[in-house]
């Protein structure tokens, strides 16, 4: 009985052997064909991709809502990139980007009213993975055209392999203006009125073209100096007093009374500007009649308060 579970074991481990024998003499061929006796054989092909293109997974500029332009300045456009790249997020070089106003191109010049570049956008910490983000902003001049944006952006990675996409956006309209300060008529006596105009230059500080609005009040409250156009040291002078035109040469008598309502200034439009510089500016001309009947003295202070309105 021992003879014999001795050859069981040893015919056992002679057939191991001579599979193992086997399989390292040929080589192992999976087949998911439809015969049994190797007619066709289905053999696993491999290859080690070694470089791959990046990609821009979302561009978002200003969080993803519309933009309004700093009045006189610039307003910087930030534009989120983030970007997926299988050779590592790190394996970005270099981002560059255009913002420009949808009737133009990306190849188009530099133009603070249509078109702005940034050629060495920056990256935002360390890469995580195939994942990185970057950032490219825009400083755009309070002028620049208002309407749909297009953000362009191109990503370089370290194999020279770029990826291209884009997004858009919003510049909302601007009304706004700036003006000359102060209005000082200098020194009268009572009784007196300007012999000679004080000029106040309106500067369009926005994207659209403008209308001008004005009303006065005396001193730096509204409510308490309604009525006056200047609260002095003792006493006051009244609100019909002051006096403005779009003429320098224009006499007190034929002058615009300003009023404690906004009124629009007939005749004045001040226009966009289109040139980095070359603001975009109208004047308007003030005369002061100090009063009689109410004998100020000292020192008078008043406001006068200028609005951009829609044309």
């Amino acid at each position: 009985m021992q003879t014999r579970n001795k050859r069981i074991v040893m015919i056992g481990v002679l057939i191991i052997l001579f599979t193992i024998y086997l399989y390292n003499l040929v080589p192992l061929v999976v087949s998911w064909g439809p015969s049994n006796n190797y007619e066709n054989v289905s053999v696993r092909t491999t290859v080690n991709v070694t470089q791959s293109y990046p990609e821009i997974i979302n561009i978002t500029c200003n969080n993803g809502t519309a933009i309004t332009l700093t009045a006189g300045g610039t307003y910087r456009v930030d534009c989120l990139v983030e970007i997926r790249d299988f050779n590592g997020g790190g394996a970005i070089s270099n981002v560059n980007g255009t913002f420009y106003y949808y009737l133009n191109d990306t190849f188009d010049s530099d133009d603070n009213n249509t078109h702005y570049t940034n050629n060495s956008c920056s990256q935002d910490g360390a890469a995580s993975g195939y994942f990185v983000n970057w950032t490219c902003s825009f400083d755009v001049w309070y002028y620049a055209l208002n309407g749909t944006w297009e953000a362009n952006i191109t990503v370089n990675d370290s194999y020279n392999l770029t990826a291209n996409d884009y997004s858009n956006s919003t510049i909302s309209p601007l009304y706004a203006l700036n003006v000359t300060s102060p209005i000082d008529f200098g020194n009268l006596p009572v009784g007196d009125t300007s012999s000679t105009s004080v000029q106040a230059n309106v500067t369009n500080f926005g994207n659209m073209d403008i209308n001008v609005s004005v009303f006065g009040f005396g001193g730096n409250d509204s409510v308490s100096g309604a009525g006056l156009s200047m609260i002095c040291a003792q006493r006051n002078i009244s609100l019909p007093n002051e006096r403005y035109d779009l003429s320098s040469a224009t006499l007190y008598n034929a002058m615009t009374r300003i009023t404690g309502a906004a009124v629009t200034i007939p005749g004045i439009m001040v226009t966009k500007q289109t040139q980095a510089g070359v603001y975009s500016v109208n004047s308007t001309y003030w005369r002061l009649h100090v009063n009689v009947t109410t004998n100020p003295f000292g020192i008078c202070n008043g406001t006068v308060v200028f609005a951009a309105e829609v044309p």
